[in-house]
């Protein structure tokens, strides 16, 4: 596997001086009932990366989606109610919340934050070039920052706009949770002890079919579960009756 730049590696963000605004791409998409988040893990996980950068006096902006309004403003998918609890992860530390995620307004929170400042961006989702990865909404976005990190795991195989486009734009490096998890696959299939089974989850094949591609050269078995498991069931003939299925797919699962 490929090396990749890090906290500690990366020349744009070590050699420059505190003030340097540092875009951080989490994966705020965490569940909500009644407007209170019910499992803060992935909130958790993304706080050790802006604590060690506003500890450095970088100026952190928190950008994420939630959930998929379709490049729609929807109240009910703002990440507004998720400011609290990242305040909590953070240690109490304080976090600018920014209507939009784009524009003069976020340019001008961004500009007016102190050293070790944090903002929070409004969903990246509310805007359609988000999911296209459209290149005007890049730009957008890179106004905004120096450097880019992105420490979103879970989200890292979308070409998304803040996960890949942007990375083409500004000098890069991946967040203190995604290092962990890149350094875990480098010793796992880098030279496993074999046989070697992967598990692999989630709802939908097609957002994981070049994962899935990928490890089917390099481990023995492959075990399919969650809800794309039925998309696999179906292809083999299998009556799934109303339970969650790309029938789409089913061609490419039997290959």
């Amino acid at each position: 596997m490929p090396r990749f730049e890090t906290l500690d590696s990366l020349r744009a963000l070590n050699e420059q001086a505190p003030g340097t605004r540092v875009l951080v791409r989490g994966d705020l998409n965490v569940p909500l009932a009644d407007g209170l988040v019910t499992d803060t893990t992935r909130i958790k996980r993304l706080a050790p990366t802006i604590i060690e950068l506003a500890n450095r006096g970088c100026k952190v902006i928190v950008m994420s989606h939630f959930d998929r309004p379709e490049g729609r403003v929807i109240q009910r998918m703002s990440l507004k109610p998720l400011l609290a609890p990242l305040m909590d992860a953070l240690g109490g530390l304080r976090v600018v919340f920014v209507e939009n995620c784009v524009g003069e307004s976020a340019e001008t929170s961004v500009e007016a934050l102190p050293e070790g400042g944090i903002a929070l961006l409004e969903n990246l989702r509310f805007h359609a070039g988000e999911e296209e990865n459209n290149k005007t909404f890049v730009q957008a976005l890179a106004v905004l920052g120096d450097v880019f990190v992105n420490d979103a795991f879970s989200a890292a195989h979308r070409a998304h706009a803040s996960t890949e486009g942007i990375a083409h734009v500004l000098p890069s490096a991946v967040g203190r949770s995604m290092q962990a998890e890149l350094e875990a696959l480098e010793v796992t299939l880098g030279n496993p002890d074999r046989p070697i089974l992967a598990v692999v989850g989630g709802a939908k094949v097609s957002t994981k079919l070049n994962v899935l591609s990928n490890l089917v050269d390099k481990v023995d078995r492959l075990a399919i579960g969650g809800a794309m498991a039925n998309t696999f069931l179906y292809a083999l003939g299998n009556d799934i009756g109303s339970s969650l299925c790309e029938k789409n797919m089913a061609d490419t699962a039997r290959a």
